[in-house]
């Protein structure tokens, strides 16, 4: 097992990852939701939106909140664009979303010339109710494939998962639980690579390392770089592997 953390922007570190060289691309890309304008949606940092104001924790916001609808369709078309290039044949892309932005998603993701193979619900039975209408408990995984599904593996994976945030030594706001990205990164093949472009804490890259995959992550915040690193370089250490890593970007140099 092996990865290497980019230190940058996503679509600038893309251009550099060879044609062909990706297995899956397993993203939490910024939603760059919330907010019944697009004036709050665009004037509000990550921190405004996803944590409650009277929250005890002081976890770090991070970039790229503040696209409107348009600007953020024809962005994460781009960066799906360039992910479908760096994947082989059958590769499959799975990309988070919420609620507001999962019609702009799925556009994306057809746009860049992936075949649209369904959603996978996220239910988080922690999420605080909603007075007078319906709990938003759910997020979505927007999944597809460069052409078809690769169906000759004896993989069956679930169609929805049921799993609370984290909220014990929690380091990121949007963080997501390391079982269920477990489950999620075995639909890239037993020694391929997992691709994902906003890093974050580096939870699919745990996931990847713990189900024998190689990794490649992006991220554009030094802070969060830092930990992601730290994180996968545990990782490697309690699994006892001798492979290699790279820490990669301007900043590692």
């Amino acid at each position: 097992m092996s990865y290497t953390l980019h230190r940058g922007d996503a679509l600038t570190v893309l251009k550099t990852i060879p044609d062909e060289s990706v297995h899956a691309v397993v993203t939490d890309p910024p939603y760059n939701s919330g907010g019944r304008t697009s004036a709050e949606r665009t004037s509000r940092g990550a921190r405004d939106k996803y944590v409650t104001s009277n929250s005890a924790h002081e976890l770090a916001s991070f970039p790229g909140e503040n696209r409107d609808q348009r600007s953020y369709r024809a962005w994460l078309t781009d960066l799906l664009t360039e992910s479908y290039r760096a994947s082989v044949e059958h590769a499959p892309a799975l990309v988070f979303t919420d609620w507001r932005q999962l019609p702009t998603t799925t556009d994306a993701l057809q746009m860049a010339g992936w075949t649209w193979q369904g959603l996978i619900p996220w239910i988080k039975p922690a999420s605080r109710p909603r007075k007078g209408g319906f709990k938003q408990s759910a997020e979505f995984i927007v999944w597809g494939t460069k052409g078809r599904l690769d169906n000759t593996r004896d993989l069956y994976l679930p169609g929805d998962f049921t799993a609370s945030q984290p909220r014990k030594d929690r380091v990121h706001i949007t963080q997501k639980p390391i079982d269920v990205m477990r489950q999620l990164v075995r639909i890239c093949r037993e020694d391929g690579t997992v691709l994902d472009l906003f890093t974050g804490s580096g939870s699919t890259g745990v996931a990847a390392l713990h189900e024998g995959r190689n990794f490649i992550g992006i991220e554009l915040s030094d802070h969060y770089a830092e930990i992601a690193n730290e994180r996968l370089l545990q990782t490697m250490q309690q699994m006892g592997s001798r492979e290699d890593f790279v820490l990669a970007g301007p900043e590692a140099e």
